[in-house]
């Protein structure tokens, strides 16, 4: 019976995969960890109410953080260019909702304020962001 014999030095044809496996799964992982983070955008604690409505669709958002910085969907702006900028990325000004997201910390003063430059740029559908109350904070 003939037998067939092996050859023991031969170079090494294929490339091992199971290390780029390893590293791209190791990728992935870092990344579903970081990207809800990185969406987050501002960080901001919103007044919490009973009252909520989901918002179903994606519309213009101003947010006013804890330093009294204001930011027109995650971008900062100036308060004297608010209203421009707002009714020029709007189709239409006199019906379309603009939501006002502020810390619960910033006075009252900057959100009026915020508020008068929409107005004053012919926006009169202004809704304010809110959390719901937790189970918890109702019991306080």
């Amino acid at each position: 019976m003939p037998q067939i014999q092996r050859e023991t030095g031969s170079t090494l044809s294929e490339i091992n995969m199971v290390p780029f496996i390893d590293v791209v799964l190791v990728l992935l992982i870092i990344f579903m960890i970081t990207a809800p983070i990185l969406q987050s955008g501002i960080e901001v604690d919103v007044p919490k109410t009973k009252t909520v409505k989901e918002l179903t669709e994606v519309r213009l958002v101003i947010t006013i953080d804890r330093a009294q910085r204001i930011y027109l969907n995650d971008k900062p702006i100036n308060i004297h260019d608010i209203g421009q900028q707002v009714v020029g990325q709007m189709k239409d000004p006199a019906h379309q909702a603009v939501y006002v997201r502020s810390d619960e910390t910033v006075p009252f003063g900057s959100w009026a304020t915020v508020v008068d430059a929409l107005r004053q740029a012919g926006i009169q559908n202004i809704s304010v962001v809110t959390q719901p109350l937790s189970e918890r904070s109702q019991i306080k």
